[in-house]
This record gives structure tokens, sequence and C-alpha cells, in this order.
């Protein structure tokens, strides 16, 4: 089974790579796809985006396209910056300028406040052999905000996102060390599971 990934992030697509090798999926980059037009994420939440993807896609390709949108949700913050993590501070910012700006927010506050989570909604559209539905999985990772970057491994904000049960950042830890915990690990397992019931792999 061929699957593109709809992202040109290339640390996203060498995550799920890394996640789904050996399962027996194909997976196809963009790269391959000049003509892909890069959607406007006009959607409300982290499904309404990875469907908007997933969608132009596959229109694109002709390939079942799986897309995901993923996110940072802070308690202190209200669950921002969510949905617009990848654009939070404004256009042309660097990762670290992301999360330094991140990091200036919740200065001076202690780690019980400074909870956090990522999010990560998954979507394989059009479901095999189906009638134009999607499948639809998520993966959340818990955590909490570090007091200061550490790590050089990940991209996004795993410089500053701590896991208390590995007792570092993301960005410390090995690329398969975060792949197994990870929350685009954990929707991805499902969507692979959801596959492997399906028969379609």
């Amino acid at each position: 089974m061929k699957i593109v990934i709809a992202s040109r992030n290339a640390g996203k697509v060498a995550e799920i790579s890394g996640i789904l090798s050996g399962s027996g999926v194909e997976l196809a980059g963009l790269g391959g796809f000049p003509a892909y037009p890069e959607p406007e994420e006009t959607g409300e939440s982290f499904l309404e985006n990875a469907v908007i993807k997933a969608r132009a896609a596959h229109e694109a390709t002709g390939l079942p396209a799986l897309a995901d949108d993923s996110g940072l949700e802070v308690d202190a913050l209200g669950g921002s910056p969510g949905i617009r993590s990848a654009r939070y501070g404004g256009g042309g910012l660097s990762d670290e300028e992301r999360y330094r700006k991140l990091l200036g927010e919740l200065e001076g506050m202690p780690d019980e406040k400074r909870g956090a989570r990522f999010r990560c909604v998954m979507v394989l559209y059009p479901e095999p052999g189906g009638d134009g539905s999607a499948l639809v999985t998520e993966g959340i990772l818990e955590g909490r905000i570090a007091k200061e970057p550490a790590g050089k491994n990940g991209f996004g904000y795993d410089p500053v996102f701590f896991i208390p049960g590995a007792g570092r950042t993301a960005a410390e830890m090995a690329p398969e060390e975060k792949n197994a915990v990870s929350h685009r690990y954990r929707a991805l397992m499902e969507m692979k599971a959801l596959l492997d019931r399906g028969g379609y792999i």
C-alpha cells in the first residue's frame, strides 16, 4: 500500500517514516509532487486542519494521503498556542524564536503551573476501500514547559518540552526514544492498527 505524507516538514516526514518502517506501508514524500499546492489551514481544530491537508495531498497525487495536525497546548495559556503552534508569534519566526517567546510568557511560573501536552490528530484520506470517508486517530504526550531549553534533537518546541517520565526534554532524547512515546507515535500506532484490522497492510 502506497501512501503520501502530506507535509513538507522534513523533520515530521523523517519521524513518520521511522515510526512506520517495516509496517508494509510504502511512503512517498511530497518532494516527488512539486505541483502540490500548500493548502491554507483555515480549520478551527486539529481535526479540521488535518482533513484539509490530507484532501489537498490526495487531490494533487491521487494517492491516499496521511496528514496530521499537531501542536502544543499550555495550560497556563488556556491551551494556546494549540492549532497555531507553527505560527505562534507571527510568520517568519524560527523554531527557537517561537519557543523563546513561550518561555518569556511563562517566566517566573513554578513547575506545577507549567503543565502542557503535545496533541496530534492523524487523518488518512480517503479510507482505503472505503466510501470517501477518512480514518482518524489521536495521540497525546503529557509534560511541562521547562524553564530553559535543553537538547539538540527533534524540532519545534522539543527543546523546552520536559517529559517527567523520561526526566529530560524531548530534544534530549534520541530519535528512537522519542518516537516510542511521542504524540505522533501514538496516533500513528493507532492508525496502523486500524489499517491492520482492515486488511490494508
